[in-house]
């Protein structure tokens, strides 16, 4: 069976798995393999098929049908996540930074089961900043110093102590922070500006405590018998090195920043799950192999390029369908300074000047010999 080039590697293993649950004769087999090889025959691309178009078709028209609405994440109500439509063209566009940024950490064998270990690589991902720990700032005009109150709940919800807080303000070196009583924290900065004071309490409410830059908020939910962290908010680079976290399995639905870290395959690898899940999710079957033109389209040159005026459709080759696409004057105005030849080998420039389009039967050239000519000629005579 391995000797059968023909066949993919996958269609050969899963013959292989399906055929050690049975026992099959050798000619039995033989007519298996036969079978299975004109069936894939069959399911192949004609040559000279206009995949492109076919593609566009196959997900243009249920696309149509998709709704406009951003959605609670599926079994995260928590998290709100741009569906349907809207997310299809963030795909499509290369969006550099998509509307509701989000990932999905796995965590190892030692924390996936155990819920109080899941809520500490939690804290470790999600950023904690001092107003999310603090009930009130207040500015003392008379002392020229600022006034702390912290949440001991939400304290205690972080993994936060008050002198945690207190050496993190005294790191800014803008002035002296001390506790006052068990949860309020004086600062006395060295300032004597009411203006400077003001600054400072709204960058001591931005004062970042722990958690990684960027992560929002997180939200653990149970997933069979496993817990799996989801973010508002990506920073996949620093999240696959928190300890806990499955490096292996954790995902982010920005593809720049899956292409900056991971590399062009995984970004093409996520457009293709992402771009699939969108469609699941609106009840719509669209072929696998569809969006996989798609996403090979879109990294084929390395980078992630967009579907637009800015990206693939704007740099064709050919003058004319840029020109037919958007901004009509602009290309060829630009085309003509520039002294450009159109080759006329793609579909739209072919339409655009009445000639056949070399697709299909249009990809293939009578030809006939001159010998067989010349005997026709001669046998007419």
């Amino acid at each position: 069976m391995e000797e059968n080039n023909e066949l993919p590697f996958a269609v050969i293993n899963e013959l292989k798995e399906k055929l050690e649950e049975t026992e099959v004769t050798e000619d039995e087999l033989d007519l298996i393999i036969e079978e299975a090889r004109k069936a894939y025959s069959k399911a192949l691309v004609e040559p000279g098929e206009a995949v492109g178009t076919i593609a566009a078709q196959s997900i243009g028209e249920p696309g149509t049908q998709m709704t406009l609405r951003t959605f609670h994440y599926a079994g995260v109500a928590e998290l709100n996540v741009t569906l349907g439509l809207p997310r299809l063209i963030e795909i499509v566009d290369a969006r550099k930074n998509p509307s509701t940024p989000m990932m999905t950490a796995f965590l190892d064998v030692a924390h996936k089961t155990d819920g109080t270990k899941a809520r500490d690589v939690a804290r470790r991902i999600e950023e904690t900043k001092i107003e999310k720990v603090t009930y009130d700032i207040e500015i003392n005009l008379s002392n020229m110093q600022i006034e702390l109150k912290l949440e001991p709940d939400l304290m205690e919800d972080k993994g936060l102590t008050p002198e945690f807080v207190v050496e993190k303000i005294n790191k800014l070196k803008k002035g002296d922070a001390e506790l006052l009583n068990e949860y309020t924290i004086i600062v006395r900065p060295k300032i004597d500006s009411f203006t400077e004071l003001q600054k400072l309490a709204e960058k001591l409410r931005t004062l970042p405590l722990k958690g990684l830059k960027d992560v929002k908020r997180t939200v653990i939910r149970k997933e069979e018998d496993e817990f799996v962290i989801y973010s508002e908010g990506t920073n996949l680079l620093n999240v696959l090195r928190v300890s806990g976290v499955d490096p292996l399995r954790t995902i982010s639905n920005h593809i720049h920043e899956i292409a900056d870290c991971l590399g062009i395959e995984a970004a093409r690898n996520i457009i293709i799950t992402e771009a699939i899940n969108v469609l699941e999710e609106q009840g719509l079957d669209v072929d696998l192999r569809h969006v996989m033109l798609v996403a090979d389209l879109m990294t084929v040159t390395g980078e992630v390029r967009q579907i637009g005026r800015h990206g693939i459709s704007g740099e064709k080759a050919s003058v004319l369908a840029r020109a037919a696409f958007e901004v009509t004057v602009k290309h060829l105005l630009e085309a003509s300074t520039r002294g450009e030849i159109d080759h006329l080998k793609g579909i739209t420039e072919n339409v655009i000047i009445g000639q056949t389009i070399l697709l299909g039967t249009g990809a293939i050239d009578l030809m006939m010999s001159r010998e067989r000519k010349a005997k026709k000629k001669e046998g007419k005579k």
